[in-house]
């Protein structure tokens, strides 16, 4: 380059005017603008369809990965839901999950209030909690957390404290193990296998409630029908009517009652009705193990004999002493 030139390039560098590449400046191409915006439409319209098809009512359980590409089957399709999925998972808007015997992948759409609670936790973060929602109602203990996530217990711990204090889990106890901890979703509540049902309150077995409401059952036994026989259906609407219980008893909880008073020789099984349930009636009054001493059960030869009792019922060798009076 001569002094010359050199000169008039320095000048217009120092003006700070721009320098033009050949007679005219390269100019936006028309084309990859009407492209641009196309893809963009595109894009809107998987996004649109795609949040739809999660928002169906019918698809609360998520929709799986299989249906997803059978409704975007294009190729520009697909490509946009890639990023679709993508973009929605970073705004923890997304929930994927494996179910089924082949793990088939499955999609759910959160609420905006369950995304602002899962934003900004981390990949681990997320695997604990995906962990514990696996374990649904019965919770699911420390150890298995680790064994299933490959994350050391100092790490666990701070996760657990983060997870709490968002309100997405809880820590519980079981009856069975009161100095453990299980974790669960905060919003469940937790099965009778943990809780012991409405027999414990808090963590302890009700004796006295329970010993309560057999009183009320042997009422109901004796009172409603005239004592001639009461079915497990009159004796539960009973105990609501008169607001016995302090906790909601399912049938099978009365069922529970009235076997223990069964197994105590209280009430036993009556006749059947036409709907096929079985009543229950006051059992008949029984003798006591020690009305006789031990050795008039011996004959002359110390062999244990029959005893014949007042009301004709005889008692054979060996045979234990339940008899009516």
């Amino acid at each position: 380059m001569d002094r010359k030139r050199l000169a008039s390039w320095s000048g217009q560098k120092a003006s700070g005017k721009k320098l033009r590449v050949g007679a005219s400046r390269i100019k936006e191409d028309p084309e990859r603008r009407v492209s641009s915006a196309a893809a963009k439409h595109t894009k809107e319209s998987v996004m649109e369809r795609f949040i739809e098809l999660l928002s169906d009512p019918n698809n609360k359980s998520g929709v799986s990965n299989k249906e997803i590409k059978a409704k975007f089957n294009s190729v520009d399709e697909q490509h946009f839901l890639v990023e679709v999925i993508n973009e929605l998972s970073l705004e923890s808007r997304l929930h994927m999950s494996t179910s089924g015997v082949d793990n088939q992948l499955f999609y759910t759409l959160m609420s905006d209030e369950v995304a602002q609670k899962y934003q900004g936790l981390d990949a681990q973060a997320k695997l604990v909690l995906q962990t514990i929602e696996k374990a649904g109602n019965n919770g699911i203990w420390t150890k298995d957390i680790r064994m299933q996530t490959s994350i050391q217990l100092q790490a666990l711990n701070k996760i657990f404290k983060q997870l709490e204090q968002r309100r997405l889990i809880k820590p519980v106890k079981s009856v069975t193990a009161k100095s453990k901890k299980l974790y669960m979703l905060y919003e469940l509540t937790p099965s009778k296998e943990l809780t012991g049902g409405p027999w414990y309150s808090g963590l302890e077995f009700d004796h006295e409630f329970i010993s309560e409401l057999r009183t009320f059952v042997m009422h109901c036994v004796r009172r409603l029908n005239k004592g001639q026989g009461v079915t497990l259906a009159e004796i539960k609407n009973k105990m609501v009517q008169a607001k016995v219980s302090r906790v909601e008893l399912s049938l099978d909880d009365v069922k529970q009652l009235v076997q223990t008073l069964v197994y105590d020789y209280n009430i036993e099984t009556g006749s059947v009705n036409d709907n096929g349930e079985v009543s229950f009636v006051a059992s008949r009054r029984v003798s006591t193990y020690c009305d006789f001493k031990w050795w008039d059960a011996l004959s002359p030869d110390f062999h244990f004999r029959s005893i014949k009792f007042e009301d004709g019922v005889t008692l054979g060798p060996h045979e234990l002493h339940h008899h009516t009076a």
